[in-house]
């Protein structure tokens, strides 16, 4: 069913009675409305977009598409369901609005359902509520609602005829109404008084629970979608500075590379062959031309071709005046008088000829802020003369882990204990994604010693990585000395490998950092910090929200694997191409987290998402590739 649905927030108002502020925007519990209903919308559908009209940036800065009214004029949110519903590519959408915070965990499970079982057009919400004289009725709640993508024609011709009531248009599809007894799961905030009301029950601990906040069983999404709301709340990317070029390689923009020239700087030849006027090539009929001179890539033809005239040209040379055609060597008859024939048909006039500023115009922008820059964008900048970029800073990102077992590589290993292999782990990983990383070493399992070490870390770096110590255990005192210097949540995943885990921020005087506990297994701690931690890191970095996302590709299981629904999975596979030209993949083996080999030995992760079960040979699965995850 979640892969049937696009979940809609509407968040297109005005904000009138908000200060002329976006609902969505306004802070609640610690981050901003939208980010709660987006924690709770996510794991329902497949993906999630938010109608707004305003304040774009921010809620691109959610991770999520943002639609714009095709309607001007702030039309209501029947407008930004028009468009919705233009935009989907799934067979239902979902809408719910932005000022909604505790919407119900089920919602989108019951809707389909009853629209399924009544075979209809839209399936929408209503409570039982009271009037004031205590009578009993039955409220509908239209921005809860759940319809196929198809009723499309019939919301448009409602609106043609001007009106714009959220269910004005219901008389014309077939609709469900599904009953919920929790009616403050559908309460909406419409003023700041009302904000405040809110604000209480949540501290009061009516807000999380009602909102799906679940940190014994934190499914993947809800936990991604809380940190990309905290990242938000933190300070601008790192400040910029210029660099050579060389030293740009993996950096992010601050700022467009504009492009100071046209890209080709002339017209010119696309391949080897002869130059000469189209209108000259007689129809129906073979064309001799008179060879006149030869042009070079840099080095133009020295004389002009008249009528009946050609030149010979090579590839990238700039074409002569009044010649618009380039006939390819190889289609070339070339006599010995120093002629050359065209045969008929053989060429179309203009053919073979590149224009200036064809592949980038002067005062265009070649590069846009926030792109990582790749080798082949180093060419392209070198291409443009520009011999220095702006880049932002480094982000800073101190890491250790925890554990009496650990010894450092060199070290004799007595009985019971390990070689730390996390922190090489994750300074490769910090590398690739060009951050600086600042390695303060192996740590016992002592409370002085983590608490200044967390102290020191927190003072060097934007953020903190810990890997182990964020689970139950008695000796496990990086969750109390977390605690002790910020805000930091504790969730136990709904995933495999990695279940602990710890988010949030802490201080230490009076410097901030963002901190990722890991687990300490190792294959728990990658798959956390590819999952986790790295769009987080980009996000703080400046770089776009396309290199955010990770790289999900489809490929089919080369045999069955074993899953229970109720979580999700990042099993260890190996990609190839199989005998009937397919992407396929098989899992490596043995998936504990613990067995590091198998990382290695893997070229790609499989998702296997948590309400799925188990996958058959030949059934597509998601697989998110190792190279380029950077």
């Amino acid at each position: 069913m979640k892969n049937e649905v696009t979940g809609l927030i509407l968040a297109g108002g005005r904000g009138t009675r908000m200060g002329r502020v976006d609902k969505g925007l306004q802070p609640f519990h610690g981050s901003t409305l939208a980010a709660h209903v987006l924690q709770r919308l996510a794991p329902q559908v497949a993906s999630v977009a938010i109608s707004a009209n305003r304040n774009l940036a921010s809620y691109e800065a959610m991770g999520v598409p943002v639609w714009p009214d095709q309607l001007s004029g702030f039309e209501g949110p029947l407008a930004g369901l028009q468009t919705a519903l233009r935009n989907c590519t799934t067979e239902l959408l979902l809408t719910a609005p932005c000022d909604s915070p505790f919407l119900p965990a089920d919602l989108a499970g019951r809707l389909h359902a009853a629209l399924r079982e009544q075979d209809a057009d839209l399936a929408v919400a209503v409570t039982a509520e009271a009037d004031e004289s205590g009578d009993s009725y039955q409220r509908v709640h239209p921005v809860f609602s759940l319809m196929k993508a198809s009723v499309l024609p019939q919301l448009s011709a409602y609106l043609d005829t001007g009106a714009r009531r959220m269910d004005g248009w219901y008389k014309s599809v077939r609709v469900a109404e599904v009953l919920f007894s929790d009616a403050g799961a559908f309460r909406n905030i419409n003023t700041l008084g009302d904000l405040k009301d809110m604000e209480a029950l949540a501290a009061r601990g009516r807000g999380p629970a009602a909102a799906g906040y679940t940190p014994d069983a934190m499914p993947v999404e809800q936990a991604q979608a809380i940190i990309r709301s905290l990242v938000q709340q933190m300070p601008p990317a790192p400040l910029a500075e210029r660099v050579g070029l060389r030293s740009a390689l993996d950096r992010v923009l601050a700022a467009d590379i504009i492009s100071p020239i046209d890209v080709p700087a002339h017209d010119n030849s696309a391949m080897d062959g002869y130059a000469f006027r189209g209108a000259e090539l007689q129809p129906g009929a073979a064309t001799t031309f008179k060879v006149v001179a030869t042009a070079y890539a840099g080095r133009p033809a020295a004389v002009p071709a008249g009528p009946g005239e050609c030149v010979r040209i090579m590839t990238g040379a700039v074409m002569p005046a009044g010649l618009d055609t380039v006939l390819p060597q190889e289609l070339a008859a070339a006599a010995g008088d120093g002629s050359v024939t065209v045969a008929a048909g053989s060429i179309a006039p203009g053919a073979n000829r590149r224009f200036r500023g064809e592949d980038l115009a002067a005062g265009a922008p070649a590069l846009r802020k926030g792109k990582r820059i790749s080798p082949a964008d180093l060419g392209l900048i070198a291409s443009l003369g520009i011999a220095e970029v702006a880049v932002q800073s480094r982000l800073r990102v101190a890491y250790f882990s925890t554990g009496d077992e650990l010894r450092s590589v060199g070290e004799p290993l007595d009985a019971g204990s390990i070689y730390d292999s996390n922190r090489y782990t994750l300074f490769g990983m910090l590398r690739r994604l060009g951050c600086e990383a600042i390695d303060m070493g192996s740590v016992k399992d002592d409370p002085d010693t983590l608490r200044a070490t967390l102290r020191m870390a927190c003072e060097r770096a934007d953020v903190v990585l810990t890997t182990g110590g964020v689970s139950a255990g008695a000796a496990d005192y990086i969750r109390q000395i977390m605690a002790e210097l910020g805000d930091v949540a504790f969730w136990k995943m709904e995933m495999r490998p990695g279940r602990p885990m710890a988010f949030g921020r802490i201080a230490s005087n009076g410097r901030s950092a963002l901190l990722f506990g890991l687990p300490g297994n190792p294959v728990a701690a990658m798959v956390a910090f590819y999952f986790f931690a790295r769009g987080a890191l980009l996000q703080l970095m400046g770089a776009d929200a396309a290199r955010q996302a990770l790289p999900v590709m489809r490929a089919r299981s080369a045999a069955a694997i074993r899953k229970k629904p109720g979580r999700t999975e990042y099993q260890r596979g190996i990609l190839s191409v199989n005998g009937n030209g397919e992407q396929e993949v098989r899992i490596t083996g043995a998936q504990g987290s613990g067995i590091l080999r198998s990382m290695s030995e893997a070229n790609c992760m499989v998702v296997l998402a948590a309400s799925q079960g188990d996958a058959a040979p030949g059934d597509l699965v998601d697989v998110v590739l190792f190279d380029g995850l950077a």
